[in-house]
């Protein structure tokens, strides 16, 4: 598998990005040891136009910087004090559209994964949910702004393709505040498989 190219990550319609990187392998290797998985569930954002995204009305502030340079770099940031959630940058360079990764079914490192998340045995909720995922391949602010072709974090292409019957294209999680923009349909995740968060809504 290669590694995909920075042309991938700047198409400027970030609901085929978000879509299209459903099925690619996400990894990181980090301290020489490496963790991964199959992306299966993932949020589209995009930038000025969309309130939910932090950029929102051309918001540039220390923390959104990043999702300012040319796509296909990380956008990595704190929630609520206490989880690290990845982003993918996607979009030309003032664009500030983003994809947040959500869930990936493990595949790579599975024993790091339950030793950093302090589980005992293989579980959907390992690596389902934003900030599970984050912990479970060892992400934090230091890998913010990384290119996704470096040797600490990066996505493959697996050759895999969905058609729209099998993925859910539904609302996003956690963001009433952005009113009617809430509704939009822009979380996808692949129909059937258990390594999504709430699959049922």
């Amino acid at each position: 598998m290669v590694k995909l190219a920075a042309s991938f990550y700047q198409n400027e319609d970030v609901v085929a990005v978000a879509k299209q990187l459903l099925g690619k392998m996400l990894f990181t290797n980090i301290n020489g040891k490496l963790t991964g998985g199959v992306i299966t569930e993932t949020e589209a954002y995009d930038g000025v136009v969309d309130k939910a995204c932090h950029a929102y009305g051309g918001r540039n502030t220390a923390r959104t910087a990043t999702m300012y340079l040319s796509g296909g770099v990380t956008y990595v940031y704190l929630c609520y004090g206490i989880h690290h959630l990845l982003n993918v940058v996607s979009g030309t360079a003032g664009n500030p559209q983003a994809v947040l990764i959500r869930a990936i079914e493990p595949t790579e490192g599975i024993e790091l994964m339950l030793e950093r998340r302090k589980m005992e045995k293989l579980a959907p909720r390992i690596t389902s949910g934003p900030g599970a995922l984050s912990q479970a391949l060892g992400i934090n602010k230091e890998l913010n702004a990384k290119a996704l072709s470096s040797n600490e974090i990066w996505i493959e292409d697996s050759g895999k393709q969905y058609t729209d019957d099998e993925i859910v294209a539904t609302t996003r999680i956690g963001v009433a505040y952005a009113q009617e923009h809430a509704l939009w349909p822009f979380r996808f995740y692949l129909k059937g498989n258990k390594y999504v968060s709430k699959p049922h809504q």
